[in-house]
């Protein structure tokens, strides 16, 4: 499973999310961020690779919608609702970060937060 992690500036939020996640057998993780400034800005390429994108917040999903409807249609879209509050690799992160992989792999637990193009 491709899954493409989301924040604005792909500092701390969806950086740590790639990290926490890297070499779990079964996934294939990649992040970037929606601002003009962030470290990765998410690119068609991106949204095109992704089987799942999680987005840490809805208007991240928004902003996505936006800019790439067409790559977006079909995918999967899932919204953590993680604010920008968190330190690279705060525990409290990486506890909501683990949760929302529950809602990617259980996606019966996930239909009030998810999506779709």
């Amino acid at each position: 499973m491709k899954l493409l992690f989301v924040c604005s500036r792909n500092r701390i939020r969806s950086l740590t999310a790639e990290h926490h996640l890297a070499g779990r057998p079964g996934i294939a993780v990649r992040s970037a961020g929606t601002a003009p400034s962030a470290r990765v800005r998410v690119t068609s390429g991106h949204v095109g690779w992704a089987d799942v994108v999680l987005v840490m917040e809805k208007r991240h999903q928004e902003q996505l919608a936006t800019r790439f409807p067409d790559e977006l249609a079909g995918t999967r879209v899932v919204c953590l609702h993680i604010p920008d509050d968190y330190a690279y690799g705060d525990e409290e992160l990486l506890d909501l970060i683990e949760a929302g992989l529950d809602q990617v792999l259980e996606p019966t637990s996930s239909a009030a937060s998810e999506s779709r193009s």
